[in-house]
């Protein structure tokens, strides 16, 4: 007579564990090469566009104010300002994001940060941006005034008019994740020994330094 061959439980348990595994593992394989191919697609677009940063122009600085207040070293300041953005890219467009404008005297800040609205730059446009940048009673260094003295005698003064915040890059329908932007513009003036009547101004097409 034939033996007849049985399969215990274990057994059939083992090989349907089995089976799961292979199904898990074959899952796994399938769902990486697809995120991989994703990724290098999105990749390969973005080395193939390879975007440019925007490009900042000083359009116009005007100080109405920069005095101190007797002798406890506080300085109240107002300055109004006009820059020039501008995307490069002909396929890339810039969505800015968290915006603020300062200005700087020396390597102090002589300003407040001040907002501006975000805003989308399509492919090639340009934006002009106005920001009225206030100081109140801001602590400045002691030798502030002498700085200031020696530019008057000098017949020039030297302004940095900063902007940070973030911006993303939009491919199509693909928008990047947020890279941080630094603007520095210097603006020079005509500063002699007699106090003018109006602002100090300077007009002038300058580029200004931006890193992303």
């Amino acid at each position: 007579m034939s033996q007849a061959l049985l399969k215990s439980p274990k057994h059939c348990g083992d090989k349907q564990g089995l089976k799961i595994n292979k199904l898990c593992k074959k899952l796994f394989v399938v769902f990486s090469t697809l995120f991989t191919s994703i990724l290098s697609l999105i990749l390969l677009v973005w080395l193939i566009l390879h975007p440019t940063k925007p490009q900042f122009s000083l359009k116009e600085a005007d100080i109405y104010q920069l005095n101190l207040s007797g002798t406890s070293n506080l300085l109240n300041s107002s300055v109004q300002l006009t820059l020039l953005s501008k995307n490069p890219n002909q396929k890339v467009g810039i969505y800015y994001d968290e915006l603020q404008v300062y200005a700087a005297y020396k390597g102090q800040q002589i300003t407040v940060y001040t907002s501006l609205p975000p805003f989308y730059q399509g492919h090639e446009d340009s934006n002009v941006l106005t920001a009225s940048l206030i100081g109140n009673g801001l602590p400045v260094a002691p030798s502030f005034g002498y700085e200031v003295g020696r530019d008057q005698t000098a017949g020039r003064l030297v302004l940095n008019l900063k902007v940070l915040g973030r911006l993303r890059w939009k491919v199509g329908t693909w928008v990047s994740g947020r890279y941080r932007v630094t603007v520095d513009c210097v603006a020079v003036m005509a500063f002699g020994p007699s106090l003018p009547t109006g602002p100090l101004t300077t007009r002038q097409g300058n580029r200004c330094s931006t890193s992303v």
